[in-house]
């Protein structure tokens, strides 16, 4: 998945503590053969390589329920986070790393191969088909969210229910410490004027923030975001940094880009379609800094 996992557990002793990580670590192995999109012979990319072809093709179960939970999130954003935006991903990432920006013929061409509507699911076989030549899955938007939810089915089967979990910033945790009300996570930065931050006290939920602080694109003077609007097939060209708490991971980390899209006017009625959670989104746009927070963490 690109990225490092860290785990922070309380066990009865070191060697049950062991056990488990070495479990949890096999466990994010074996999903990242599955979901990354950065390794040739990954089960996703397989899967990709079939588009246009007309075959429903039979895929592993954590595949296909990845790929079930994107697909739900997808259609209640009206389309705001996309698992088959993989052409446009692909795109801007040779974008960011040359320093180019992608021609207007690139990403028309891209944008065509581009919709979650011609990406069908069957239930019954466990199969996918991908209607339109040259689609590409990209679950980066929801993989490590799932992932973390699935290392937590891993720490309830060993016994552990005080843990946190942290795989790129998306962060996950159980019961709390010991004597503590919680794991405190702070949230908040100095980025784009904005000196507020907070440590909250959470337990038994995930929590995930989006921006770009550290990965986007300038050109011509306008800096644009690595969170891209699947619709305009360009990345988000005004600071926007989404902090979603949820109840599970796949929500938290699916859903900071689905607002961060959105923005700060649309979220507002947009979350409404999320049941138990909670966003704080801070929006500047044209100089101007506009926070909001749906209910407190």
């Amino acid at each position: 998945m690109g990225t490092q996992f860290n785990v922070i557990l309380y066990a009865p002793d070191s060697t049950a503590a062991q056990r488990a990580y070495s479990a949890v670590s096999a466990r994010m192995d074996s999903l990242n053969q599955i979901m990354s999109d950065y390794m040739d012979g990954s089960e996703i990319n397989r899967l990709s390589a079939t588009s246009g072809s007309g075959q429903w093709v039979p895929v592993s179960t954590d595949l296909f329920n990845v790929l079930t939970e994107a697909q739900a999130i997808a259609r209640l954003s009206n389309g705001r986070f996309d698992p088959t935006l993989g052409p446009l991903s692909l795109l801007w990432r040779r974008a960011v790393r040359r320093k180019e920006f992608p021609s207007a013929k690139e990403r028309h061409r891209a944008r065509r191969a581009v919709g979650y509507q011609l990406m069908e699911l069957d239930s019954t076989t466990h199969s996918v088909r991908l209607r339109r030549p040259g689609m590409r899955l990209d679950v980066g938007g929801i993989g490590q969210g799932f992932a973390i939810d699935e290392a937590l089915t891993v720490l309830h089967r060993f016994g552990i229910r005080s843990f946190l979990l942290d795989i790129g910033g998306d962060i996950l945790v159980g019961d709390p410490p010991p004597n503590s009300a919680g794991w405190r996570v702070g949230i908040g930065s100095a980025s784009a004027g904005d000196t507020d931050t907070t440590t909250i006290f959470l337990k038994n939920a995930a929590i995930t923030t989006s921006g770009d602080a550290y990965r986007f694109l300038e050109y011509n003077g306008q800096r644009y975001s690595h969170i891209m609007n699947p619709r305009s097939g360009l990345g988000l060209h005004h600071f926007v940094r989404s902090t979603v708490l949820a109840p599970v991971g796949y929500q938290a980390d699916a859903l900071t880009k689905v607002f961060s899209v959105a923005g700060l006017r649309k979220s507002r009625r947009l979350i409404r379609r999320f049941q138990g959670v909670k966003l704080l989104i801070l929006e500047n746009k044209k100089g101007k800094l506009h926070k909001w927070q749906s209910a407190p963490f």
